[in-house]
């Protein structure tokens, strides 16, 4: 966590009241959300009113799944990427399975990014039909960026609402919710240097998704539920900074990574790297190693003390192929043998040399293992 979100957060767990209550130390609590809605509203361009704080990533990316698609009922058709995180994509396969929802992938290139004619096909094959678009900011495996803008405004062509979850994107790139034209917006905190288990839905005034939880009606009678005053603290200091440094730890980590890809590919032979080569996030390569297991892979450097990912942290041990890479046309081998490195604030040229010190022995152990 970034000290800044660590301070707010400390200062506010010393403290009492509920932001709902009318008595003083409540009062006290609400004036602290309200400042925290307001700094990240300023940092994302977008308006206070407009910020729906939730308990994460994941519950934002349902509100705005299952909640656009009951309002907009009849309307059945949801057309999401294939590269999804699962967050966007589970919510959308539980409403085909019992709402009657018609979930229908966009088609990605071999970079991993959805084109806005894909888009504008799928559309006009019954405009009148389609709920909702959702694609993502920019994509958690591979970190190809999408053309957010141009999706959202061939979805506005035909009045049709545009969510993207921009979890990975915001601290990594220029993120402005009125700019972008998108309808929603996932955020969370801990893909920023904030605390785990909060997020927000940016939610553009006029646009009322149907709750996915009932209760109090706290957040625009959108989104239920006590708030947690210290996380939500936390989370307005890491967008807040998160944002204001973001320009200048973006060339720091474009710099770092791109000589982690150049020196990985000189360190493995037959290395393929996934993803756009230039439009990807500045934290993010990730690669296919022919001849061996993703897993086998990241328990072998993790006991050397280099930590990575086979995909997303939320599907993490279960043994399946990547169903962004698979989307993108790769074989399910090399889709099972890919690992995600990925740079943050804290990362230094070090960790790209003990990753370097230690990789192609670890290589050459998982082709063994495969083979045997």
């Amino acid at each position: 966590m970034l000290p800044e979100a660590i301070e707010a957060m400390t200062e506010q767990l010393g403290r009492v009241g509920n932001a709902s209550s009318l008595h003083a130390a409540g009062r006290q609590v609400r004036r602290v959300v309200e400042e925290a809605r307001e700094t990240i509203a300023d940092a994302l361009g977008a308006r206070p009113s407009e910020v729906v704080f939730t308990s994460g990533g994941t519950e934002a990316d349902n509100l705005a799944v299952k909640g656009l698609y009951w309002a907009r009922a009849p309307r059945a058709r949801l057309l999401i990427s294939s590269i999804e995180h699962h967050a966007t994509l589970d919510p959308a396969h539980w409403l085909a399975d019992g709402q009657g929802a018609r979930v229908e992938l966009l088609e990605v290139d071999e970079l991993g990014r959805v084109h806005p004619d894909t888009l504008r096909a799928a559309i006009e094959a019954d405009p009148g039909g389609v709920a909702m678009v959702s694609v993502m900011w920019a994509n958690n495996e591979v970190g190809t960026v999408q053309p957010v803008h141009a999706l959202a405004a061939v979805a506005h062509e035909h009045g049709i609402p545009f969510h993207s979850d921009a979890v990975q994107a915001v601290g990594q790139l220029p993120v402005s919710f009125a700019d972008s034209g998108a309808d929603a917006l996932t955020v969370t905190g801990h893909k920023i240097g904030g605390p785990m288990g909060v997020g927000a839905l940016l939610l553009a005034r006029g646009l009322t998704p149907v709750s996915v939880q009932h209760g109090g009606g706290q957040e625009r009678d959108v989104r239920s539920g006590t708030l947690d005053a210290p996380a939500i603290a936390g989370l307005a200091a890491a967008v807040r900074v998160a944002v204001k440094e973001q320009e200048e730890q973006g060339r720091r980590l474009t710099t770092l990574r791109d000589e982690l890809i150049q020196r990985v590919r000189q360190a493995v032979p037959g290395v393929v790297l996934n993803g756009d080569p230039v439009d990807r996030l500045p934290g993010n390569a990730h690669f296919s190693f022919p001849g061996c297991e993703g897993d086998a892979l990241l328990m072998l450097l993790d006991a050397k003390g280099v930590e990575c990912s086979t995909g997303s942290a939320c599907s993490a041990g279960v043994a399946q192929p990547s169903h962004v890479l698979l989307a993108m046309g790769a074989e399910a081998a090399a889709a099972r043998g890919s690992l995600r490195f990925t740079l943050g604030h804290t990362s230094t040229r070090d960790d790209v040399d003990r990753l370097i010190e230690v990789l192609p022995a670890v290589v050459e152990r998982a082709r063994r293992a495969g083979l045997s």
